[in-house]
């Protein structure tokens, strides 16, 4: 049995950080450039773009969701669970190439509503990215504490502090650029520990094969087929909320590039998620853990752990130093540039986001510490609100629904959770409980129906939600048409914008200069009698 001493494990933490901040430091002075502090638009080839769409991903609390997901639901849950972490990166390489062509000078969503719905509605989604930020960040602090008071018994709260110190100096130095880089690095880093990882566990861990089937891991469930739906819904819409995705598929050079990044990442983070996800179930069947147990389905990955050597335990401390310190950079830079652009339309000095920034870290650390017991739950809360916001906004992408507005953006986005809450007051009885299943306080693994109908109760509501405003909306316009005598035209197609005209203006104007300045450059003037 593996055991690591407290001044051996401050010792690797720091020493980790260290190098950590060295690098990141020195990647920041030599790459830093205002120009692409925000972003880095239009200027990365496909193999980088997939490790940094896998370091955006990624985050310590892979180590205990995937992992209590596979103890709970079996393969079939960790098979789901793997593939809708995955499979949503191909939805950046389809709807990229529209919002970029729409949105030429963006890089986060926000900026694509902010053209399609006006100020509100990118407001509206602002407010609603940032506070999926500040729940990621918070889901990663609690992780780290998690993974740290579970694999050495320290205190967690300095180990974080230094952590987001060595995050907030590096991306304040390099911004976005930096960011990008160190990404790099550290999954490379990651990709190495968990090779390691997986070939101590399968070395020094013995199953019990009598266990294997009397497990009923291997078997289908009902709680696995639900999450087929639910996980579908929650990751897929909640991933277009990452304002990191966005600023790596605008940073992709050709639509190819986005293709082929994307294509990779959602690859490489399936294979991951099962890796991570398998302990779950070599727990089980190596008798340290029950199927289902509440309190310690979560923690299988590092119960395992404590059964091998010491040094793999130093091991997977540096993995998740690496990995932590990966998704908080990239959340960072992801919320200074939403901040910047969607809030400030970058028109402040970017020292004063910084500072924002680090203000929205102090209350990450204590909600993270002191509040965050389910990491899994933080994650559903942001996905439940995703699933009533997105599918409004996404109708916006097609011509056929030219007619939306912000009044439906935002009353799809109110309908869905109200719906919610009116599905909970109606399954449970009282409005109590009703309200707690915004918050999805019995997680998704409750032996009933509340989850799967909280997230069937968000898009539908959504729609129905948005489509009543519409209704409304046109009535009144309608009725006012009728009373001033003008015309309606609420539902007349939007002229398209014919930048012929301005194009031949410009290439004139631009010719009439080029004639200008030659004749009245003496090189070019001819003195030849011909």
């Amino acid at each position: 049995m593996g055991h690591l001493s407290h001044p051996a494990a401050n010792a690797i933490l720091y020493v980790t950080y260290g190098l950590l901040l060295i690098s990141g430091v020195s990647i920041g002075w030599i790459f830093h450039d205002k120009k692409t502090f925000l972003n880095v638009n239009g200027t990365q080839k496909g193999i980088p773009l997939a490790f940094n769409f896998v370091a955006s991903g990624l985050g310590v609390g892979i180590l205990s969701t995937y992992p209590q997901v596979a103890n709970t639901a079996g393969l079939q849950g960790l098979l789901v669970y793997a593939l809708c972490g995955g499979l949503p990166m191909l939805l950046f390489s389809f709807l990229g190439p529209k919002i970029r062509k729409q949105c030429p000078d963006g890089f986060v969503l926000t900026e694509w509503v902010f053209h399609r719905f006006g100020p509100v509605a990118g407001l509206y989604l602002s407010a609603c990215t940032i506070l999926t930020l500040f729940l990621f960040m918070v889901s990663d602090v609690a992780s780290l504490q998690y993974a740290i008071n579970t694999l050495t018994g320290l205190n967690a709260l300095p180990v974080v502090i230094v952590e987001c110190v060595v995050t907030s100096i590096y991306t304040a130095i390099g911004g976005f650029k930096v960011s990008f880089i160190t990404d790099n690095i550290q999954i490379a880093t990651v990709f190495i520990l968990i090779i390691i990882i997986s070939c101590a566990m399968g070395t020094y861990i013995d199953i019990d094969t009598s266990k294997i089937p009397e497990s009923g891991l291997l078997k289908g469930n009902k709680l696995g087929w639900q999450l087929i739906y639910i996980l579908v819904i929650a990751i897929f819409t909640n991933d277009l909320f990452m304002s990191g995705f966005w600023l790596r598929t605008f940073a992709s050079k050709t639509d190819k590039d986005l293709w082929i990044g994307c294509s990779i990442a959602a690859f490489l983070m399936t294979c991951i998620a099962v890796i991570v996800g398998i302990p779950g179930i070599i727990a089980v069947w190596a008798g340290l853990v029950d199927v289902g147990d509440d309190g310690a389905s979560g923690a299988s990955f590092f119960i395992i752990l404590t059964q091998l050597p010491s040094w793999v335990m130093g091991f997977t401390l540096v993995f998740i130093a690496a990995l932590s310190t990966c998704t908080i950079g990239s959340l960072q830079s992801a919320l200074t540039s939403t901040i910047s652009n969607d809030i400030f339309r970058n028109k402040i000095p970017i020292m004063y986001i910084r500072v924002i920034v680090v203000l929205i870290i102090v209350p990450v650390i204590v909600v993270g510490l002191k509040v965050a017991d389910d990491v899994l739950q933080i994650y559903f809360i942001a996905d439940l609100l995703s699933a009533a916001v997105i599918p409004v906004i996404l109708l916006g992408l097609s011509s056929y629904f030219y007619f939306l507005t912000v009044f439906e953006v935002i009353a799809g986005g109110l309908g869905g959770l109200l719906t919610v809450f009116i599905f909970g007051t109606i399954y449970y009885g009282n409005a109590k409980d009703g309200g707690l299943l915004l918050i999805v306080n019995n997680g998704i693994y409750g032996n009933d129906w509340s989850a799967f109908g909280a997230f069937v109760a968000a898009p539908v509501g959504s729609l129905l939600a948005a489509s009543i405003m519409l209704g409304l909306r046109l009535l009144v316009l309608k009725l006012i048409s009728k009373s001033s005598g003008k015309p309606f035209t609420a539902l007349d197609k939007p002229k398209p914008k014919d930048t012929k005209p301005a194009e031949d203006g410009v290439a004139k104007k631009s010719l009439d200069s080029d004639l200008s300045s030659k004749s009245k450059d003496p090189v070019q003037v001819s003195t030849s009698p011909a």
